[in-house]
């Protein structure tokens, strides 16, 4: 079946589609997607049977009857679907990725930009090459913008969601230091997220560059640029929450860290570009709260926890670690969790942040993970495993500031279990 004709029969279900079973719903189309551990196609007789009007598949062996679709390849038929869709709508679409900072600048901008417009934006972190198509195929008539956030962790990623998706818009957050085992080093890092820039440039879009990053500046010299002043709003203080001025205004954030400066004032920016009143940007970003572990502000007593369990990375880990060092807290102390897919330079990563954390005298320390066992010195509590460390668990942490903190395999949110 040729794109043209699928997106039509898209269409005329009422862009009712999934790929998951257990979410079908009566007249959806079921895409049969596969994965390391499971085969879409051997679940397009349940989906049927459920209440799908048409499967999508890949396999001849599962054609069924005149209500199956086969195709050479169901994820790429998915792909090329959301291509189309998205050309057919002709909206503006914002892409931004970045090694840290996506997902809290993409529900920044979403919640800017959903004071005047109808706004469709990546939920959670369906940031891949499976989520940015459900992310395109889930906007309608009605969406009078988009807002998709690209994850990667090898070369090229970002040039192929960029084709999906086919930006107007750019903004990268920054390059630091994630993924590096599968982008090989730094400069790979800064050579993929890049080609979010190649993209723009090339089909004569915008980027929105933050003009105190040099390098940024650099790899984006040759795309037509929104620069981002910092200075124009400046940062007051952290209380821990991000405080900044704004024309006049005061705008007391939600999020902690200065970390979060950069994501707030990129909101700040690219709201501007598409007229937001100054009023509707400052009521933004006050109503904005973090959730899902991401620098989450908890109370459990007298316990102050900052949970940002979601992710981690050396850059990522070393920001959180110097907010919490330069809060005027008495007593303060850290749960640090493994951080993964660093490839050759783990070992290295992980001595770093020992030492840097070690510098800063929290009143207690503890690691979470064989990484950061490898590394054991005195002067902190080190675990191999969460399940050591809950069987162990005998610190107070009353009237203290807590930063916890590691890779989303980690899981440390299980650790407010045991506070």
């Amino acid at each position: 079946m040729k794109t043209t004709d699928l997106h039509q029969l898209f269409l005329n279900q009422k862009q009712n589609f999934t790929t998951d079973t257990r979410k079908i719903t009566k007249g959806a189309i079921f895409f049969a997607l596969k994965g390391e551990n499971f085969n879409g196609n051997t679940f397009a007789k349940t989906a049927l049977e459920n209440g799908a009007a048409y499967v999508v598949i890949d396999e001849e062996a599962f054609y069924i009857d005149e209500r199956t679709i086969l195709v050479s390849n169901v994820l790429e038929t998915l792909q090329h679907l959301a291509h189309y869709h998205r050309e057919y709508l002709g909206i503006p679409i914002i892409a931004l990725t970045g090694s840290n900072g996506k997902t809290t600048t993409k529900e920044l901008i979403r919640e800017v930009l959903s004071t005047q417009y109808r706004v469709n934006a990546t939920v959670g972190n369906l940031n891949n090459h499976i989520g940015v198509p459900l992310t395109l195929l889930s906007m309608t008539h009605e969406t009078e913008m988009g807002v998709v956030e690209m994850g990667a962790n090898h070369l090229k990623e970002i040039q192929h969601l960029c084709f999906i998706a086919a930006p107007n818009f750019g903004y990268i957050t920054n390059f630091g230091k994630a993924h590096l085992e599968g982008f090989g080093s730094e400069e790979g890092i800064v050579q993929g997220k890049s080609e979010m820039y190649d993209y723009i440039a090339n089909a004569e879009g915008i980027a929105f560059v933050n003009q105190e990053d040099k390098r940024q500046v650099e790899q984006a010299d040759y795309c037509e640029c929104i620069y981002i002043n910092p200075h124009e709003t400046p940062l007051l203080e952290l209380t821990p929450y991000v405080q900044l001025a704004h024309k006049g205004e005061v705008i007391q954030s939600n999020l902690i860290g200065k970390y979060n400066y950069n994501n707030i004032i990129a909101a700040i920016a690219i709201g501007h570009h598409f007229n937001i009143s100054d009023e509707n940007i400052k009521k933004a970003i006050e109503n904005y709260k973090p959730e899902n572990n991401r620098s989450q502000i908890i109370e459990k007593g007298s316990t102050h926890i900052i949970l940002d369990a979601y992710n981690a990375n050396p850059t990522s880990m070393a920001a959180a670690l110097e907010n919490i060092n330069a809060l005027d807290k008495k007593n303060k102390a850290v749960i640090l969790g493994d951080m993964f897919e660093l490839g050759s330079t783990s070992r290295k990563e992980h001595k770093e942040i020992v030492e840097k954390v070690l510098s800063y005298h929290f009143n207690s320390t503890i690691f979470v993970g064989k990484n950061f066992y490898e590394q054991k010195v005195d002067g902190a509590k080190f675990y191999t495993s969460f399940e050591e460390l809950k069987n162990n668990f005998d610190i107070d942490f009353t009237d203290t500031t807590l930063l916890i903190k590691g890779s989303r395999g980690m899981a440390l949110e299980r650790i407010l279990d045991i506070l």
